[in-house]
């Protein structure tokens, strides 16, 4: 189904580009955007992002949520202070109606989409504290605290500034505040750098900054 999405997109690419200068974008988001997602929002996103060739030069309004809009997205989150996850969470999604209501792209209020972050934010999405690591010679467990239930993630890698999308990743199921992941198969006396998500049942998400790092013994 994805696939055949994918392809619909790109065969629609050209007639996007000819129509583009008289597509209007909404006012609002209303929920939030990740890869593989497709609608009205998505084409929304893309028009609003494409008014800046520097943070969108391909410009296509295909309303399909592939890597150029991941792009684009990071683009814009790294313009306005936000940490470059490429995807659309409370904190970007905030941002963005901000300036969709303004008719700008530009730069607004410095805000980080990681734990604990979002209090200047009007959306509800968990609040993570107390990150840590123990880590042994091939092994590492990543525990934190969501605010509210929720499915835990880790994503890491020996690039510090790997793609969420590519680099490996351990998670847990069930529901939880008390999250705790383990991390197999890594290698010994190495640094790794990793970025955690909690995403609760109404999939509302928050992340960790990339960045963070641990070694291992």
């Amino acid at each position: 189904m994805k696939t055949r999405t994918v392809l619909a997109s790109l065969l629609a690419a050209p007639l996007a580009l000819a129509l583009f200068a008289g597509v209007a974008y909404a006012d609002t988001l209303t929920r939030q955007l990740d890869q593989g997602m497709s609608g009205a929002d998505v084409s929304s996103l893309q028009t609003f992002l494409a008014q800046d060739n520097t943070i969108y030069p391909q410009g296509l309004v295909t309303g399909f949520f592939g890597p150029l809009t991941f792009a684009a997205v990071s683009n814009f989150q790294s313009r306005n202070g936000i940490a470059t996850v490429g995807r659309v969470g409370p904190i970007t999604l905030a941002a963005i109606n901000e300036q969709m209501g303004s008719g700008m792209s530009g730069t607004t209020s410095s805000t980080v989409e990681g734990a604990g972050k979002a209090t200047n934010v009007g959306a509800t999405q968990p609040i993570l504290s107390s990150l840590a690591v123990t880590s042994t010679t091939n092994s590492a467990t990543v525990t934190w605290t969501s605010s509210v239930p929720a499915t835990a993630k880790v994503w890491y890698s020996t690039n510090p500034s790997f793609n969420v999308n590519t680099a490996p990743s351990a998670t847990t199921a069930g529901f939880t505040t008390a999250e705790n992941v383990v991390i197999s198969n890594l290698q010994g006396n190495t640094t790794y750098y990793y970025a955690v998500e909690s995403l609760d049942a109404q999939g509302n998400f928050s992340w960790s900054q990339v960045g963070n790092s641990f070694k291992t013994q």
